[in-house]
């Protein structure tokens, strides 16, 4: 007989990651949600371009963004402890942080 694949422990799930899954680059979300379904566009978004490009739609009920939300902030938590503190520029907006054209300096020509 030909052994059994070994069964994960209690409360683990085994994540099959299959050879040839590409991955994808996303600086943009766009989240929408209903009662029951919680929408994450992941798009990628790139410097004097107006458009974002969704590379990526997730759906999941809002138990599991609730979930996930909890997960990022666990692991984010220990890349902080591991690299140091991960610094978000203020302003109006995030995007516009990002993707604006340099403001030009001087104020104009001569």
């Amino acid at each position: 007989m030909s052994p059994q694949p070994s069964s994960p422990q209690p409360g683990r799930v085994a994540v099959h990651l299959p050879a040839d899954v590409q991955p994808t680059y996303v600086n943009f979300v766009v989240i929408t949600h209903s009662a029951s379904e919680v929408v994450l566009d992941l798009a990628q978004v790139m410097p004097q371009v107006a458009e974002a490009r969704v590379r990526a739609r997730v759906v999941m009920t809002p138990l599991n963004a609730k979930l996930l939300l909890k997960a990022l902030g666990e692991n984010l938590g220990r890349f902080e402890a591991q690299f140091g503190p991960i610094v978000v520029p203020e302003g109006s907006s995030l995007a516009d942080q990002l993707f604006r054209p340099p403001a030009a300096e001087g104020g104009g020509g001569t």
